[in-house]
């Protein structure tokens, strides 16, 4: 089984070919993914119409060259799975149709994948993970924690009631002059910072109430940096390491909370495991204090790769293999609208974005 994958739903470019022969284990025969960083750095953030634009003039060259690195020809490719949503509806529109093309021309089948079912099913690529297992995604568009219970089965048990996590990097590393993307820069400065100087709130420790919220932390920051402006490096650097622990403190205590959870909703797991994907999974401090929190609970932690926790088109690619040989292709892909709002939990109330346009959360 071959599926060539194609993830276009921000702003990265790629196309990936994973393979599954018999009862071996899953092979990433091509992975290729080209950044528009340096395109949309200018702007602190990501313009959605530089972005569709982008994924327009690479997208067939990253599908040829993802096919030459395989070494597999589009005829002997047995699927064609896209990422259809959630996402910025230019690139999502770019890269569906794109595989629509594909597919129609090769006489393959096409599979519109959920970006955020990619991954949730990446740990079963890397890892071999069998269901059930708990999710933790956090990335610049969500924060959420999952339980996966199968192929198309997942039920969420946290959102954040205002911004995603890696938004709450982002701002605040435009906030302190910072260059995007914010995540990595702000761990950057966070390494010579003191962690104890500012006083920073961790949202929602402590609340019965299970979600996140990462807007009033962003607040807090932005009155501490205004209160002592101009910054100096060291303030910017304590500001982060202060930023970056509270962060850390306050997953740690909602993660703890659903750990609990899934002991008492799945009894007999053997050797339960909390799955960390998503951009914010890179993040040496955040990570930290999970591997922490597992090993207390007696969780096991598994973080893919991290050039497969951020977008890439291998986990479109396996998702489309999971969908496959599990016979849950879904509805008519050709007749596919794409997406920009389309939660993994289609049964759980949205708390935060739900409008015309669908429920975001």
């Amino acid at each position: 089984m071959r599926v060539l994958g194609i993830e276009t739903s921000c702003d990265e470019t790629a196309a990936s070919v994973v393979a599954l022969d018999g009862c071996s284990a899953p092979k990433i025969l091509s992975n290729i993914v080209l950044s528009q960083i340096e395109e949309h750095a200018a702007f602190g953030g990501v313009v959605p119409e530089i972005a569709a634009r982008a994924h327009v003039e690479a997208l067939d060259g990253i599908v040829e060259a993802a096919l030459a690195d395989s070494a597999v020809s589009l005829d002997e490719v047995d699927a064609v799975a896209a990422t259809a949503g959630p996402g910025l509806v230019g690139g999502l529109i770019v890269g569906l149709m794109t595989a629509k093309a594909i597919a129609a021309a090769a006489n393959k089948p096409l599979i519109a994948i959920n970006h955020l079912e990619g991954h949730a099913l990446t740990a079963r690529l890397t890892d071999g993970l069998e269901f059930p297992y708990l999710l933790l995604l956090v990335s610049g568009g969500h924060t959420q924690i999952v339980a996966v219970r199968g192929v198309g089965d997942y039920q969420r048990w946290a959102t954040t009631i205002d911004d995603a996590l890696g938004e709450a990097f982002d701002k605040t590393a435009k906030m302190l002059g910072l260059p995007y993307p914010g995540g990595p820069n702000v761990e950057k400065a966070a390494a010579s910072g003191d962690a104890r100087r500012f006083a920073f709130p961790r949202p929602m420790k402590g609340s019965a109430q299970p979600d996140f919220s990462f807007s009033g932390l962003k607040t807090a920051v932005r009155q501490a940096a205004t209160a002592i402006a101009p910054l100096s490096d060291q303030d910017v650097a304590d500001i982060c390491a202060s930023f970056q622990a509270a962060v850390a403190d306050a997953l740690g205590d909602r993660v703890a909370r659903a750990l609990a959870r899934f002991r008492q909703e799945f009894p007999d797991k053997d050797k339960p495991a909390l799955v960390v994907a998503g951009g914010v999974a890179a993040n040496r401090t955040i990570k930290g204090t999970l591997e922490a929190l597992c090993s207390e609970a007696g969780f096991a932690f598994v973080a893919p790769p991290q050039k497969l926790c951020t977008d890439n088109a291998a986990m479109i690619a396996w998702a489309g293999i999971e969908r496959l040989r599990a016979g849950i292709v879904g509805e008519n892909a050709a007749d596919f609208v794409p997406r920009s709002r389309w939660p993994l939990d289609s049964v759980s109330a949205p708390l935060v974005g739900s409008g015309r346009r669908g429920a975001k959360a």
